[in-house]
């Protein structure tokens, strides 16, 4: 059995003193910080026991910053993942002790969204949230502003002007895609239908103007249905998309901009074979990826959170520091595509 690294082994590969190595672990006497991350990084690699505490006395000197972020759907697969991840880049950064706030809207009610942003601006230093773009959550943003908090859009543009960046993917390019990926693969003329959440949604809006945009530039092979909006929600997505399937046996592609494409998937599965309709969906989940593999999906879009939630962190601590600004920004990511052959 091997024997645990000791205090001689960690002074060793961190090129200092036993004597140094005991000043980190004990704080008897100030080290300089390059030093005592030096010998963290050391314990680190060979696996000292008391790798933790070293970073915690590494961390105790630094300034705290609280970073709140609002979310929606708790229970969603997604939202899970959003807050899992921010989390834990919040609480990774070196150069502050990071404090991730996250809470989770209960409903897509504008009042209730705007209460939440101003709570959280209340706490925190720098605010980010998934909110619909409405005057009161534009309210709460400029009161925020006032106070010199910033607010940070993410993946829904809201309160443009006010807030200080948006963060997430091109939704007019997503949209676009979504078009080329049904006018590319289907192989017969008919009716495409589109399900938004909802007019508050900025985002899709923006992916459905994309998507018709598309459609317009092209030879006429589709006919394009009125706009459905789903409220993000899986039941109303799977009655509306049985509906159109009875309706319209030509149907042949369907684009799901926001929320709600697992009752789309459902009604598919039920009423047609796979790839008879080509359906293009947001975000890798369980339900998505079984869907891509079985031929009821043919593309996914999704947000590439650890790049999304790193880069938003490192913006947030950023604006923290510096305040509010009146330039507007954006900061557009790429999309993770997957296609069947990907998984």
């Amino acid at each position: 059995m091997s024997r645990r690294p000791t205090i001689t082994n960690l002074a060793r590969e961190a090129g200092v003193s036993t004597a140094t190595v005991d000043r980190v672990l004990n704080g008897r006497e100030k080290v300089r910080e390059a030093t005592a991350r030096k010998v963290y990084e050391a314990a680190e690699r060979i696996g000292y026991h008391a790798a933790p505490l070293i970073l915690q006395r590494l961390r105790s000197d630094l300034p705290e910053r609280r970073l709140g972020i609002l979310l929606q759907k708790e229970n969603q697969e997604f939202y899970q993942r959003f807050a899992n991840t921010f989390g834990a880049k919040v609480r990774a950064c070196a150069s502050v002790r990071g404090q991730p706030n996250i809470v989770f809207a209960r409903s897509q009610d504008p009042d209730e969204q705007a209460e939440l942003i101003f709570e959280l601006g209340q706490r925190n230093h720098a605010v980010a949230a998934t909110a619909v773009n409405h005057h009161e959550t534009t309210r709460a943003v400029r009161e925020l502003y006032r106070r010199n908090v910033p607010v940070f859009a993410l993946l829904n543009d809201f309160a443009q002007g006010l807030r200080h960046s948006y963060v997430g993917l091109n939704n007019m390019k997503i949209g676009r895609m979504a078009a080329w990926t049904i006018y590319s693969t289907g192989n017969r003329a008919g009716k495409v239908a589109v399900f938004v959440g909802g007019s508050r949604w900025h985002g899709h809006e923006l992916r459905e103007t994309g998507f018709r945009s598309y459609f317009r530039e092209q030879p006429k092979r589709f006919e394009l249905l009125e706009t459905l909006v789903n409220l993000e929600t899986r039941n109303v997505t799977y009655e509306a998309t049985l509906d159109l399937l009875q309706r319209h046996a030509d149907l042949r592609g369907i684009f799901v901009a926001g929320g709600g494409m697992e009752g789309a998937i459902e009604a598919v599965r039920e009423r047609r074979a796979p790839g008879d309709v080509t359906m293009v969906v947001n975000e890798l989940t369980e339900i998505s990826t079984s869907a891509l593999q079985d031929g009821y999906v043919t593309l996914i879009d999704s947000t590439p959170l650890e790049k999304l939630c790193g880069t938003l962190v490192e913006a947030m601590l950023d604006a923290a520091d510096n305040g509010v600004t009146d330039e507007p920004r954006q900061i557009f990511l790429q999309p993770d595509i997957f296609v069947p052959e990907i998984l």
